[in-house]
């Protein structure tokens, strides 16, 4: 009996895999979504707020006007371009804001539904506007893709051992928002992001390099920032055991899209703003 339960939930299991997929625009990747957007944004702009709440605003008018003057245009080109290839249905929902955080960290992130957070100490390595709109448009990228929603799905499906999934996101509240702090890295520590994988973070930076040239930026910035974030200092692991891919991929994988990202920047009517 317990091995044809087993085997019950691992059908149910690749039914879901299947049938609940997205599909992400410009790489065309498909992921798993257990969980809808409208689900997952209100959890977002909760934990979103208690960042807020528990941080040190930025009061250097500046800088806080150069995330948001960046934001704002990369929000905009990316809203018009995806709502024009058939993708509005990803933004559905989305309540943008741009804030900056007094920290050392050297650390930026997206959550779902727009709610974007810059630390002050990754600004030097940004140096200017198309610094900064390298970073945003990773950021917003995670988002966009919906990386976040993708792996908490596959926390979430787990639960469906013991109840289904409806019942875990409507009558455990405290359970489903365990599991979104546990694959943001947030709760006890709030505004620690817990890095994505390889795949998602490969995927960000091609999304990104396309989106900060679609809003005007030269997307030669990007390998420029990863270049000095490579000179930062600091022993990093190696590729294989870390997250995030090595400077040297990251910045190959990023030329080697550059003649797409240019005929996006080429052909940019915020390229002169």
């Amino acid at each position: 009996m317990l091995f044809m339960k087993r085997i019950i939930l691992f059908s149910l299991l690749a039914v879901l895999t299947v049938v609940a997929c997205k599909t992400v625009p410009l790489t065309g990747r498909r992921g798993l979504k257990l969980i809808s957007s409208s689900e997952i944004n209100a959890m977002s702009f909760q934990q979103y707020d208690e960042l807020k709440s528990t941080s040190k605003l930025s009061t250097n008018a500046e800088q806080v006007n150069a995330v948001k003057r960046v934001g704002a245009r990369i929000q905009e080109a990316t809203t018009k371009y995806l709502k024009a290839k058939g993708y509005a249905d990803l933004l559905e929902g989305y309540q943008w804001e741009f804030i900056l955080i007094e920290s050392e960290q050297v650390n930026a992130f997206c959550m779902p539904g727009g709610k974007v957070a810059f630390y002050t100490g990754i600004l030097p390595y940004c140096k200017d506007d198309a610094g900064i709109a390298v970073v945003m448009g990773h950021e917003i990228a995670h988002a966009i893709a919906e990386h976040g929603n993708e792996r908490m799905s596959q926390q979430m499906g787990s639960q469906l051992v013991g109840s289904s999934l409806s019942v875990v996101l409507q009558n455990e509240p405290s359970q489903t928002q365990s599991i979104f702090g546990a694959a943001y890295g947030l709760g006890s520590q709030y505004g620690v992001m817990l890095p994505f994988s390889r795949k998602h973070e490969s995927e960000a930076d091609e999304l990104g390099l396309f989106f900060m040239a679609m809003a005007g930026y030269n997307p030669n910035a990007a390998p420029e920032f990863w270049t000095r974030m490579s000179q930062g200092g600091g022993q990093k692991p190696p590729e294989m055991m870390s997250t995030h891919p090595s400077d040297e991929t990251r910045i190959a994988n990023l030329n080697k899209e550059m003649p797409k990202a240019m005929d996006f920047y080429n052909q940019s009517p915020y390229r002169n703003k």
